[in-house]
């Protein structure tokens, strides 16, 4: 419902035309018709049709004639004939397709009575016309105040005044009928114009009014519909809706007109179902229809005497059960049905992927992570003091320029010195070597013994290792050959 000239300004805001209500291609108005034989010419000959079409406030719209044969096309604005006084509005259709508007509103285009189109409105018509709507909101608030206080039970939804500015019409809604008299004289005393009362329905509120739709759509009485149906319950019961008034009624507060929309399909649909008020007849019991699906051609019955537990049928299933009980024979249950049908459900594929697409949640599952290779662990104690160690010897060696002394460093044993040592030794330079050692080393280890020096040196160890450092260990075995 919008022109090509409808955008969007820096802020957000709808920038729009900027004729305030006056669109000149009757895009953004309600009940428009789109003009398709406008680009089209007449045969040789004939001449155009002389009634237009003009709109007024909201969705009312009018014919017209035009007597004095004006070259008018769709936005003009016009003045018309209007009692008492003149009115001003909006070209909206022009040429054959007034006619078959004219054809479907059922007016007569040979009535000698249809008012005419006075001129093309001047400057000076247009701003009475501007500043007549301006005073609609204040009129309308004002003309509230006084039905208040008069304990008046109606609701004036509109106000709309003549273009002249001589007249004012009001549109109310009222349940039953109301005496309003004595509020036509305090309305006339306070505006000082002439006042009319004209009584609307509550969906023609709404057509005037518009709004949006629980659907998300303008309103259909604001936009394209026309004529308003009467509406029952039993629209909502033959489309197995849920009797919820507060779902079914619209901004009207009545039901929702689109409602009667695939009301005739529903009903052809269901020709071909058995009544809801037939039972089947089983050996197990009587069974009573609790639920239909239109679309799949489901039915579901419960037992009398275990109503919550429903079985799923086929309409071939039922239509076959009904036949059996009208010759007076009964089926063994239902279940034997239903579990033919669930073999049935479980052959058929739901979806097939044949032209090969890929799953719409591929990039919600996440990616498998990489395992890192596990390296062997050392214990906690010893990599930790000999990198405290080695950290600090660095540093001290770096300020004095010589190399420290291993005092206290953990000594390793030497595999040669071992073999050749005595049992003497156990209890001296063993034990102190077992205390120093880190927990690692302290393991008993066979293939050091026998095979001599076949184990590596740690590389940590080896790049502070200095020649006489050893010489604790050798005095350590001198001492034990003397003895």
């Amino acid at each position: 419902m919008g022109c090509t000239s409808c955008s969007s300004g820096k802020d957000g805001q709808p920038r729009g035309c900027k004729n305030n209500g006056t669109c000149g291609t009757d895009g953004c108005n309600k009940l428009t018709v789109f003009d398709w034989l406008s680009n089209m010419s007449l045969p040789n000959g004939q001449s155009t049709f002389d009634c237009v079409e003009v709109r007024f406030k909201n969705s009312r719209k009018e014919f017209f004639r035009n007597t004095g044969n004006l070259t008018l096309s769709i936005g003009d604005v016009v003045a018309t004939e209007a009692s008492p006084g003149h009115d001003v509005g909006i070209v909206t259709l022009t040429g054959e397709l007034v006619k078959v508007q004219m054809k479907r509103k059922k007016v007569s285009w040979d009535d000698e009575t249809l008012p005419k189109i006075y001129r093309k409105a001047s400057q000076k018509d247009i701003d009475i016309w501007l500043t007549a709507r301006d005073r609609e909101a204040d009129v309308q608030k004002k003309s509230r105040e006084l039905a208040i206080a008069l304990n008046l039970q109606m609701k004036i939804s509109d106000v709309e005044f003549q273009g002249d500015g001589s007249k004012a019409t009001f549109f109310y809604t009222a349940e039953d009928r109301v005496d309003f008299r004595q509020l036509i004289k305090d309305m006339a005393r306070a505006f000082s114009i002439r006042i009319e009362m004209r009584q609307i329905g509550f969906r023609q509120e709404a057509s005037r009014l518009g709004g949006i739709g629980s659907c998300g759509r303008e309103l259909c009485c604001s936009t394209w519909l026309t004529d308003f149906r009467s509406v029952n319950t039993s629209a909502a019961r033959f489309q197995q809706l849920s009797l919820n008034p507060q779902k079914l009624a619209g901004q009207c507060g009545k039901l929702k007109c689109c409602l009667n929309y695939e009301l005739d399909t529903y009903l052809d649909a269901l020709n071909n179902f058995p009544k809801t008020e037939v039972k089947l007849e089983t050996e197990k019991g009587r069974a009573a229809c609790q639920k239909i699906d239109i679309f799949k051609g489901l039915m579901w019955y419960a037992y009398e005497d275990h109503p919550m537990n429903w079985h799923k049928l086929t309409l071939d299933h039922v239509n076959e059960i009904i036949a059996a009980n009208q010759q007076r024979e009964k089926v063994s249950s239902l279940e034997e049905f239903e579990s033919e049908l669930m073999i049935e459900e479980d052959t058929k594929t739901s979806f097939e992927n044949v032209v090969g697409q890929d799953s719409l949640t591929r990039f919600d599952q996440p990616k498998k992570r990489r395992r890192k290779k596990t390296k062997a662990k050392t214990p906690r104690g010893a990599n930790s003091n000999s990198k405290a160690a080695g950290s600090a010897e660095a540093k001290l060696a770096a300020k004095d320029g010589k190399p420290r002394s291993n005092k206290n460093r953990p000594r390793k044993s030497n595999n040669n010195n071992n073999n050749t040592g005595n049992s003497g030794n156990k209890g001296g330079s063993n034990n102190n070597q077992k205390k120093n050692r880190p927990a690692s080393e302290n393991k008993p280890n066979t293939n050091n013994n026998t095979q001599g020096a076949s184990r590596k040196p740690n590389n940590r160890n080896k790049r502070s290792r200095k020649p006489g450092n050893n010489k604790n260990s050798n005095n350590n075995n001198n001492n034990a050959k003397d003895n």
